[in-house]
């Protein structure tokens, strides 16, 4: 099936993710070390991250999806994302 792209929901992810990282004070390639995943292209938006690469992550960084996508509803309300 064709995949759909909702862009402001993919910058809202990719900002609140990078947010998160450096709120842990990791840099993407502690990331990549510890996770083997490349979170650069995944940050600027660039790739559309699945729900299993995300829920990966924010395991990681010990946050709960729920915790996560408050944050990014909130992030969505931004104007810069519309």
């Amino acid at each position: 099936g064709r995949q759909t792209r909702n862009e402001q929901l993919i910058k809202a992810i990719a900002y609140e993710l990078t947010a998160l990282r450096r709120s842990l004070s990791l840099s993407q390639e502690d990331v990549y070390v510890e996770t083997s995943i490349h979170i650069a292209r995944i940050e600027t938006g660039a790739n559309n991250i699945t729900i299993s690469t995300l829920s990966y992550l924010l395991n990681f960084y010990e946050i709960p999806l729920s915790d996560f996508f408050t944050k990014v509803e909130k992030a969505l309300t931004n104007t810069s994302y519309k």
